[in-house]
C-alpha cells in the first residue's frame, strides 16, 4: 500500500484488507526489515495497484501470497530497451525523516557500477531524488557520448518521477528539486521508467539493498 506517496508494508487479513483496531487505526512499517511499526488510519492508507493488496507484515497472510505473485509477475516484466544507458536508483529511510541511503546501478553494456551511500537524517523523497542526481552525475562523468545516448531512469518513486518528468510543483525540497531539473535538461534522451517497488524486479531490488546497507554500516 500507499502512504502519503511511498511504498509501506500494513498487516492484513486473508482478504488482503488491513487489520484495524478499535479506532480504525491499522499496523503500517516503512520497511519489512524495521523494528519500529506505525499506526496510521486504515482510511489514508492507498492500494498500489488494481489488486489492491497491501504488503503484509506476516509471512503466512492471503496479502503476503498476493505480493509474492505480483513480484514473480514484475521480475518477468520485459523493462530493457537494448543500447540505453540504464540508470537503477532507490532510496531508503529509517523512519521518516529519519537515517537516509541511497542505492545506485548504473550498466552501460557490459559495464555495471554500484553506488551506495548514506546521507544524514532526512525523508524519504529526499533520499529518492538524491540517487536520481547521483545516478546523472555518474553517468555524465563516466560516459563521454552520454548526451548522445539515450539514458533511462528506473525508479519506484512516483513523487521523483512526477516532479521530473509531470511537472508537479515543488512543495518540498525545492532547492534539490530545481538542481534536478537542470540536470535532466541538459540531458536530451533521458527517459523516467517507473517501477513497482519491493515487487521482485532484480536491479530495484539492488539498490533498495545498497541504500539500506549504506544506513547500516554508516559511521556517526
Amino acid at each position: 500500500m500507499r502512504f502519503k506517496d511511498q511504498t509501506v508494508w500494513v498487516r492484513a487479513d486473508g482478504s488482503g484488507r488491513p487489520v484495524v483496531d478499535g479506532s480504525g487505526r491499522a499496523e503500517m512499517k516503512y520497511r519489512e526489515s524495521d523494528e519500529k511499526s506505525y499506526r496510521p488510519a486504515a482510511a489514508n492508507l492507498i492500494a498500489i495497484d488494481g489488486a489492491g493488496a497491501p504488503r503484509d507484515l506476516g509471512p503466512d497472510s492471503g496479502g503476503a501470497r498476493q505480493s509474492a505473485a505480483r513480484r514473480a509477475a514484475a521480475a518477468k516484466s520485459p523493462l530493457r530497451v537494448p543500447g540505453s544507458i540504464e540508470v537503477w536508483t532507490d532510496g531508503a529511510c529509517s523512519g521518516n525523516p529519519g537515517p537516509m541511503g541511497i542505492g545506485v546501478v548504473v550498466i552501460d553494456g557490459d559495464r555495471r557500477e554500484e553506488i551506495g551511500e548514506y546521507l544524514g537524517v532526512g525523508t524519504n523523497n529526499i533520499a529518492e531524488l538524491t540517487a536520481i542526481e547521483r545516478g546523472l552525475e555518474r553517468v555524465m562523468a563516466v560516459a563521454k557520448d552520454a548526451r548522445q545516448r539515450r539514458i533511462r531512469v528506473y525508479s519506484d518513486s512516483g513523487y521523483a518521477i512526477g516532479l521530473l518528468e509531470k511537472g508537479w510543483k515543488a512543495k518540498a525540497n525545492q532547492e534539490l528539486v530545481a538542481r534536478l531539473r537542470k540536470q535532466v535538461a541538459a540531458v536530451p534522451n533521458l527517459e523516467f521508467v517507473k517501477v513497482p517497488g519491493h515487487a521482485g524486479v532484480p536491479e530495484n531490488e539492488r539498490c533498495d539493498q545498497l541504500a539500506r546497507d549504506a544506513i547500516l554500516t554508516r559511521d556517526d
